[in-house]
């Protein structure tokens, strides 16, 4: 794979170069509604494993993990929490100067109308290093978990415990408000709603298309209020959400191919983005595929390269994908996740180049792009696949905590120095 780091464009001087984490998928030791159902599902995800995960293009090399309960849980994770400061340092040597996080909920709130000031300090001190080494925050209020109490009242299901969120983020926002400008509400809420509610594959491992609609409505709801919260404390706040926009596109010109692919983007994002646009400074695109279609069916091209995970790399698409929003929105966009799941790091570099390219020629073509956070800086637990999918710039040896980078970062590293320059 070549090395060459002069790519032919630029992007505006004030342009966000980073990378994002979650905090359950990085910090370890949390105690939350995913890290109970962990325990109580591993052994079933492991089994599941044998028969769901066996075509995916890399089985040999996985199956191993993929078949232990153990890599189901989440434990230390990448240590984040005790290691932030040496992965802030890692973040500077890759010449990056934004980095997007979350704030768990159950550390700072572990039991209902209880603060826990360590976890607040914490946060605190974590935000004012960011600032301290020159990279800007971007703080994301919900990233998939919740504190079991707030689950155990029926989370975001019921309209009322909507309350206790906007609690929640006012609380944070009082705290380490003084450092932010980019807020995200919430980190893709319709992929909650769908794996929790409607395939049943997270935790409330309920299938019902009703409640996950509820779900998802509640979670416009709970950013509206949230934003008008936020906008109300401070002007300096820019209130954004996460959503993950794939590009649903037609694979010929029939009437019901083109059809059925302009109802599955408006399902996919404008149902929900309609419900929220009035309370939106700007908008976080998480993007990793699409979907082609023929007549009612998707149809994948078959000559593309898939991702460890079996999921189809067409990274240019997110060219599409900004401009359709930003000509329908006419907001800001900020790419706050992109990347893939790519052990032996033999794509990743492909993808960045074709990535950056796309939106190049976005930004070229009018849309106002804030920046680009690549997923991830570490690699993560990978939420019900476990710890084996790698997303991370970094390396992460989980039994020494060592972080390597990987050769796509260093040079990513020495492109965002040329385009930063």
């Amino acid at each position: 794979m070549s090395q060459k780091t002069s790519l032919p464009f630029t992007f505006p001087k004030r342009f966000l170069w980073g990378a994002s984490v979650s905090a359950h998928q990085v910090e370890g030791g949390n105690h939350n509604q995913w890290s109970v159902w962990e325990l109580e599902n591993a052994k079933s995800l492991a089994k599941q494993a044998e028969y769901k995960q066996t075509g995916l293009p890399n089985w040999s090399r996985i199956k191993k993990q993929a078949t232990t309960p153990e890599n189901y849980i989440s434990g230390k994770a990448s240590n984040h929490y005790d290691d932030y400061r040496q992965d802030f340092a890692w973040v500077k040597k890759l010449n990056m100067n934004a980095f997007r996080f979350s704030i768990e909920w159950s550390r700072i709130e572990p039991e209902e109308g209880r603060w826990n000031p360590e976890a607040i300090a914490h946060y605190k001190k974590y935000v004012k290093t960011l600032k301290a080494n020159k990279i800007e925050p971007v703080i994301t209020l919900f990233h998939f978990t919740l504190p079991v109490w707030f689950a155990q009242k029926g989370g975001f299901e019921k309209r009322a415990n909507i309350k206790y969120f906007v609690r929640f983020a006012e609380k944070v926002l009082s705290e380490v408000g003084a450092d932010v400008r980019y807020v995200v509400t919430i980190n893709e809420p319709e992929v909650f709603a769908m794996q929790g509610w409607l395939e049943g594959t997270w935790p409330p491992n309920k299938t019902s298309k009703w409640q996950a609609l509820r779900v998802y409505v509640n979670l416009a709801v709970a950013h509206n209020r949230v934003a008008k919260m936020a906008q109300g404390m401070s002007r300096r706040f820019k209130i954004g959400l996460s959503k993950n926009c794939a590009h649903h596109y037609p694979g010929d010109d029939a009437w019901v191919t083109r059809a059925t692919a302009r109802l599955a983007q408006w399902g996919a994002d404008y149902f929900f983005l309609n419900l929220v646009k009035q309370r939106l400074d700007w908008l976080g695109v998480n993007y990793y595929f699409s979907y082609r279609y023929y007549g009612y069916r998707i149809h994948n091209p078959e000559n593309i390269p898939l991702s460890d995970l079996g999921w189809t790399m067409e990274p240019g698409n997110i060219q599409p994908v900004v401009e359709r929003l930003y000509a329908k929105y006419g907001i800001p966009v900020m790419v706050t996740e992109n990347g893939l799941a790519d052990a032996t790091d033999e794509e990743r570099q492909w993808w960045l180049t074709h990535t950056l390219s796309a939106l190049h020629k976005a930004h070229k073509n009018g849309v106002e792009l804030l920046g680009y956070m690549h997923w991830s800086l570490l690699d993560n637990f990978e939420w019900a696949y476990g710890r084996w999918p790698r997303f991370g710039l970094l390396e992460v040896d989980y039994k020494t905590g060592e972080r390597t980078p990987r050769k796509s970062a260093i040079w990513l590293a020495a492109v965002i120095k040329k385009l930063r320059s």
